[in-house]
């Protein structure tokens, strides 16, 4: 029954946040909501008892992705700077 309702309350947050990250004005906030939805999903891939899933998002999902978007904002900003 626990399990029932902390998967309720992780689904609505994932929805709640890839809505934020749609329609967030600024990318880093895009990118930060990304982040998150992705280290919720972690968790619950944990909850359906699925641990090779849920370190495969954590690693790539989380980690490299994130890292890639951050990285490629931040070469954006100094490419536009030197023009």
């Amino acid at each position: 029954m626990l399990v029932n309702i902390l998967m309720i309350v992780i689904s609505v947050f994932l929805v709640v946040l890839a809505i934020l990250a749609i329609n967030s004005k600024s990318l880093i906030k895009s990118v930060m909501y990304l982040s998150a939805l992705s280290m919720l999903s972690v968790i619950g891939f944990v909850i359906m008892k699925a641990p090779d899933v849920a370190v495969t998002e954590a690693v790539i999902g989380s980690g490299l992705v994130t890292s890639l978007f951050v990285f490629t904002l931040l070469g954006v900003k100094k490419v536009g700077a030197a023009k």
